[in-house]
């Protein structure tokens, strides 16, 4: 009988090793010239200690740098992973094809060039694409810097910036290599290590979603840090940053927050909704944590390198100076954390142990002369106490006691890694004394900040993060009792008839159908009808004019409200006849229900991501209060809710000075169904229900539009 043949193990290649952990590279139009990209990436992989073979490819050289170079890549007699292409753009497509036939499966193009550039660069891009597509080839770039692995095992410094990062736990990907190379010289200043670096440019193959997924599987990668301009494809980003923020965090900021670059829109949700909001709220979609600050953005970095994740918002405060934990306190409140009092039980143990002089509670302040004994107790009653989830020290080096022996305290605690602590080190550094205390924190992975709100919005961030790592959002409800075929109906003969926006009597009938309540209402094409109307329906009434042309009807005289009779009806559409003229002017008449709070809710499409669904205040005043939120469609029971309370005036929807709240079930009600009605339909583009007349026993639509593509 023979015996079983062990075969070997094949191990899963990452497509994207071959970028990331190159163990060859060839750079294509490698140059003797000092300064130029050519020349600076073979110095940097050099100086960087690259631990694979380094090819130039110049037709002119025999060797670059002392290393020997060839003339074409078929000239290399051994196997490449990584190609660099600095080459001109119109030479790209040819060296992709040579490239394939190489076997070459990733390529960095620093070349720029292309889309950048108009017309004749998208189609050089297209083309080179195209070629690669068919040989398997993974395109970083075009206009890029390139990527960086710190990993011993590869040093590849594929990239032509000047810092050298010292190996660590962050990665960083940047669409701007600008900033990116700014966010890593920052954390090199902060004498931080860096994992993996990426910036990609133009992105036309290998995306920014494509390099969160690779960290997010390196296991080496404990939080990544994450800089864009926008996102060229943000359903899969949606969906990358779902899985791996579970994993680990991300930490994001991005360009263009203000209103400026909004688009006009006729629609109230669609001027609201500036050009950002969709990527914000992709970042909260997804468990991303922004940023406004790239200082800030570097800074709390550091603390998810080395601590654990609280298990909730309850901090324990030790300080040993009085102000500075005041300033503390302000931010971790502002950031939803809390200070809860302290057990009888640790209060004995802090009475026995802390100088007679300390403050027991929570601060703990332990005192000036505190040496590393009153730190440790204090360290330990904390970390024993089940209501505290996470620890904040203001540690200021006092030249009467052992700040050497405080610090060892401090590290020992936090290596237990029970509880995340922040520390705020305020010291002298000039002094060498200090120095050392610094040096046995930062070895000891305690994260140190020189200011008190620094360290609190680090100690928030790791806060928020618990939050949304364990928020789960559920799925969004369906209501099975509405009637999508004559809605389909309505809109298909709408699109037949070249309709931008819906007449109201469609609208309304939409509405009806999706179980969204309205005011009892009916459309006329005469006063003798709207009066008629008028009587069926039961005054007082509300007449709005009706027109393609008319968009926003209050700022041109088209309503008129409370009419109580036939008399008061004709005279207000005789007025609206004269201020606006006849031509297709017709008449919507409604049940006038005065009372309750005017909110909004409405939909905006976004280009690549879908609907955005809004709520808040609503009224006349609606874009000057911009008391509004934002969410992406399809939106969920526990996303309505967060909607109701995360609006400025939420108090108000309780009631205020004895007045009644307003039904919030059926306003999250109605926005849920707004969400199925455009998951259904995504041809209708914009849509605005202001106002929404909500009440504590019911709420209703009394004005609608609808915008279709």
């Amino acid at each position: 009988m023979e015996s079983a043949v062990l075969q070997p193990v094949k191990q899963s290649v990452n497509e994207l090793d071959f970028l990331f952990k190159p163990k060859s590279i060839a750079i294509i139009g490698a140059s003797q010239k000092e300064l130029s990209i050519g020349n600076v990436i073979i110095k940097n992989l050099v100086s960087y200690g690259y631990t694979g073979s380094i090819y130039p490819i110049n037709p002119k050289m025999n060797e670059i740098r002392g290393i020997q170079a060839y003339p074409t890549i078929f000239d290399v007699p051994y196997d490449i992973d990584l190609a660099h292409v600095i080459v001109p753009a119109k030479a790209v497509p040819q060296i992709i094809d040579e490239c394939g036939q190489k076997g070459i499966k990733a390529v960095i193009i620093n070349s720029a060039g292309f889309s950048e550039m108009g017309d004749e660069g998208i189609a050089l891009q297209k083309d080179f694409l195209r070629i690669a597509k068919n040989y398997g080839i993974r395109i970083f770039g075009p206009n890029c810097q390139g990527i960086i692995n710190t990993d011993a095992e590869y040093k590849a410094y594929c990239d032509f910036t000047f810092t050298f990062p010292k190996p660590g736990n962050i990665s960083i990907v940047a669409l701007s290599g600008g900033v990116g190379a700014f966010i890593m010289q920052s954390l090199f200043d902060l004498d931080f290590g860096m994992r993996l670096y990426a910036s990609n440019g133009n992105a036309c193959d290998v995306s920014i979603s494509d390099v969160i997924k690779y960290y997010g599987d390196d296991e080496q990668t404990k939080v990544i840090l994450l800089y864009t301009e926008g996102l060229s494809n943000p359903l899969e980003f949606m969906e990358v940053a779902k899985e791996v923020t579970k994993k680990k965090p991300i930490l994001a900021m991005k360009a263009g927050r203000t209103e400026e670059g909004a688009k006009a829109a006729a629609s109230h949700t669609g001027a609201l909704a500036g050009v950002d909001i969709s990527t914000e709220l992709i970042f909260e979609k997804t468990g991303i944590l922004a940023f406004n600050n790239e200082e800030e953005l570097c800074q709390v970095a550091m603390a998810f390198t080395t601590q654990p994740i609280p298990k909730g918002n309850r901090v324990g405060i030790i300080t040993n100076t009085g102000g500075p934990a005041v300033i503390a306190t302000d931010e971790l409140v502002s950031a939803g954390l809390r200070l809860p009092a302290l057990s009888d039980r640790a209060k004995a143990i802090l009475q026995a142990t802390q100088l007679p002089e300390a403050t027991i509670g929570n601060p703990i302040d332990v005192v000036a002369t505190g040496g590393g004994v009153h730190f440790r107790s204090a360290l330990d009653v904390l970390m024993d106490e089940e209501d505290i989830d996470s620890i904040y020290i203001n540690f200021v080096t006092a030249p009467f006691t052992d700040t050497d022996e405080v610090a060892r305290n401090i590290v020992e605690v936090s290596k237990l890694k029970r509880k995340p602590i922040i520390c705020n080190f305020m010291t002298n550094m000039s002094l060498e004394r200090f120095q050392v205390t610094a040096a046995i924190l930062k070895e000891g992975g305690v994260p140190c900040y020189s200011f008190p709100t620094t360290a609190a919005k680090a100690l928030g961030a790791l806060y928020r993060y618990s939050k949304v790592r364990d928020r789960n959002i559920g799925e969004a409800k369906e209501y099975p009792v509405i009637n999508k075929e004559f809605v389909a109906s309505i809109l298909q003969k709408a699109h037949q008839e070249n309709k931008e926006y819906l007449p109201a009597d469609a609208v309304y009938q939409i509405l009806d159908a999706y179980g969204i309540p309205t005011a009892p209402w009916q459309l006329t094409e005469s006063i003798v009808d709207a009066e008629n109307a008028a009587e069926k329906i039961g005054y007082p009434v509300v007449v709005k004019a009706e027109s393609e042309t008319i968009i926003h009807k209050s700022d041109m005289g088209g309503v008129a409200i409370n009419l109580k009779n036939a008399t008061e009806v004709s005279a207000a559409l005789q007025k609206m006849h004269e201020n606006l003229g006849s031509h297709n002017l017709k008449f919507l008449v409604q049940k006038f229900l005065p009372g309750g709070k005017e909110l909004i809710a409405g939909v905006s499409i976004k280009q690549g991501l879908g609907h955005l669904i809004m709520f808040g205040l609503g009224g006349i005043y609606v874009e000057v209060l911009k008391d509004v939120v934002f969410k992406i469609a399809p939106v969920t029971p526990l996303e309505t809710t967060e909607m109701l309370a995360s609006i400025k005036a939420s108090k108000l929807l309780d009631g205020v000075r004895g007045e009644k709240g307003i039904n919030k079930e059926l306003v999250k009600e109605i926005i849920q169904r707004v969400s199925q009605l455009v998951t259904d339909f995504p041809m209708i583009q914009e849509m605005d229900m202001n106002p929404i007349i909500a009440l504590n026993n019911k709420v209703f639509v009394v004005d609608a539009r609808m915008k279709i593509k």
